[in-house]
């Protein structure tokens, strides 16, 4: 929303009266802008305020008749400069990574040539005249757009409902319109009254000099280059263009700093089947049960540098199961977790030996459009999971409206309704407000609402509750429960917090540096049977009600080592008091037990010697 500043006023204000002058002066004072007399370079007088020209014309007249030809290229110009560059760049953001890489490159060339250099070289390939003028001014001033652009639109491009739009199967063009260029308007806004002070400069420049402007039309700055002529004798000659292109152009720096100052403060890489046995530690292929309803085997997530982030993954997901992954920040649950909803960022790279939803390759070049409905997202930030710019009713309704063909009206009603099995108050209302209107805690209740109204099979949880308080955490909890309970939903819910994973799961996933480390049920987790030193500390670290007062939690040393300093063996025996020489250099083995496994050298030496 923009605020009303003293300076945004007083440039708007100033340009309105300057554009009514250009509209109404050719009608009044065209006739003395061009009749020629005999009163040749007289002097400013009462008759003539800045004097006349060689031919006996009124300079002022000539001044005011020439602003209309000036502003109107001038806007031309700014339009060229704001079509072409926020075009490139926003198209290397909505297009492949190779074409991205491609544009950014050919924008920073661009940029480094001044505006200037741009424009004559321009202006000197199409020739002289007005319209060669206005491209080559908004040309040169394409780049300046185009990078702005791009740097808007690659913040904005990695926010979740951007990330939801790409999982609802939106377009490219789509995403364009309705998702970035929307949030990325106010400075674009500055740029463009910026670009339109520089513009008036460049082309009056160009005329002066004689490659813009041709007689007998004039600008002001053909004005003023006749007016240099006779500086000396008839300063009002070149004093009156002069005025007007500077008072323009401060004007329009008015805008442009009002427009700043009032502005509100406020990427899918693909997955690869690899069809060759990986060689490197990964966890055992768990045994798939008859009602599994995801499975992965062996999911790796790399960079582009070839640095792994997840090593290995194996993990299946029954039909009305709540599995938890949980772990330190950097561990890789998220990644595991948006591998599976095809949302890694872009350049990050998946693959896997199986990655399936029942009867759904995940592995395919591009994503099966039921992808959308059999699959909702939760993201952790409830203030980044909407677009701002619009209402709640078309982000919740969309996937009913694109995917299952439903009208405006069904979607709509069909809204209102998952909305109040969330616990939203005044439904209806709620759909006609912006995400900012709405507290956190209902905008995740919303968030969840638009995850389950398609119906989804398995709905990922990624850290739902982080950026919430108590009390809403555990109001978002029950809910998340209770869609289970009632819906048979699926989830996959991510956390740091192994309070939240025993309280809401029945399986739990520890991951520790981009590996699972263990896998138990979530009774054996609450009786604190965890069978790796890992998961044994995450508990012993997690705060407690009971137990002597004062004695603070324990804590783990150290901290997990970077994804490229990672050791072929175990990552966590750094950190462990029970590691052993081997640990760090060998692979550690699955150990299995009645509820999961633990992959642990010691554990494993252990019960070797209590077989013994």
């Amino acid at each position: 929303m923009i605020r009303w500043t003293k300076g945004l006023v007083l440039g708007l204000t100033g340009l309105a009266l300057i554009v009514l002058v250009g509209v109404v002066a050719p009608f009044v004072w065209d006739e003395a802008a061009t009749r020629l007399t005999g009163a040749a370079r007289e002097g400013m007088s009462a008759a003539h305020p800045l004097g006349t020209d060689a031919l006996g014309r009124d300079v002022l007249a000539r001044t005011l008749v020439a602003t209309r030809l000036t502003l109107v290229l001038t806007a031309l110009a700014t339009l060229i400069a704001a079509v072409l560059g926020i075009g490139l760049g926003t198209a290397v953001w909505v297009s492949g990574a190779r074409v991205r890489e491609v544009g950014l490159r050919l924008i920073d060339v661009m940029v480094s040539y001044p505006a200037v250099i741009l424009a004559l070289v321009v202006a000197a390939i199409l020739g002289a005249g007005g319209p060669a003028a206005v491209v080559a001014i908004g040309v040169a001033w394409s780049p300046a757009f185009a990078r702005l652009t791009a740097n808007l639109a690659a913040s904005v491009a990695g926010r979740d409902h951007v990330a939801t739009a790409r999982l609802l199967g939106v377009p490219p063009s789509r995403i364009l319109t309705r998702h970035l260029l929307p949030n990325i308007a106010e400075p674009l806004l500055v740029l463009i009254s910026v670009c339109f002070a520089g513009t008036l400069t460049a082309l009056s420049g160009l005329s002066f000099i004689g490659l813009g402007v041709q007689p007998p039309a004039y600008d002001w700055g053909s004005l003023l280059d006749t007016g240099l002529e006779a500086l000396y004798t008839n300063p009002g000659e070149a004093l009156g263009p002069a005025i007007a292109i500077t008072l323009t152009g401060v004007l329009a720096g008015f805008v442009g700093d009002g427009l700043a100052e009032s502005a509100d403060p406020r990427r899918a890489g693909p997955l690869r089947r690899t069809g060759k046995a990986v060689s490197r530690a990964a966890a055992p292929a768990p045994e798939v049960p008859q009602d599994a309803l995801l499975v992965a085997e062996d999911l790796r997530i790399s960079r582009p540098d070839g640095v792994e982030l997840v090593a290995g993954v194996s993990f299946t997901v029954r039909r009305g199961e709540i599995v938890g992954i949980v772990g330190e920040s950097g561990s890789g649950k998220s990644l595991t977790a948006m591998a599976v909803a095809r949302l890694l960022p872009d350049q990050v790279r998946a693959e896997a030996a199986v990655l399936r939803l029942d009867d759904l390759d995940l592995l395919g070049p591009a994503p099966d459009r039921r992808l959308a409905l059999e699959i909702g997202v939760v993201y952790q930030d409830p203030a980044a999971s909407f677009n701002p710019g619009l209402r709640m009713g078309g982000q919740i309704t969309e996937v009913l409206r694109r995917h299952r063909g439903s009208g405006r009206a069904e979607a709509r009603r069909q809204a209102v309704q998952a909305l109040e099995s969330v616990g939203v108050t005044r439904p209806e209302a709620r759909l006609r407000q912006y995400p900012h209107e709405l507290s956190g805690g209902l905008r995740q209740r919303a968030m969840i609402a638009s995850a389950v109204l398609p119906g989804p099979r398995l709905l990922v949880a990624d850290e739902p509750t982080t950026a919430l308080d108590v009390t809403v955490q555990a109001e978002v909890l029950a809910l998340v429960k209770e869609i289970n309970e009632r819906d048979g939903t699926a989830v996959l819910f991510i956390s740091h917090d192994i309070g939240v994973i025993a309280t809401l799961c029945h399986r739990v996933l520890v991951m520790y540096a981009g590996r699972v480390v263990e896998e138990l049920t979530v009774a054996d987790l609450r009786e604190g049977r965890a069978r790796h030193p890992y998961t044994r500390a995450l508990l012993a670290a997690t705060p407690r009600l009971t137990g002597p007062a004062g004695e603070p939690p324990a804590t783990i040393p150290g901290r997990p080592p970077a994804p490229a300093e990672r050791p072929s063996g175990c990552a966590f025996a750094a950190r462990c008091a029970e590691a052993l020489p081997h640990c760090a250099a060998e692979p550690a083995p699955p150990v299995p037990s009645p509820g999961g496994w633990a992959a642990c050298h010691a554990l494993a030496t252990r019960i070797s010697e209590g077989a013994s």
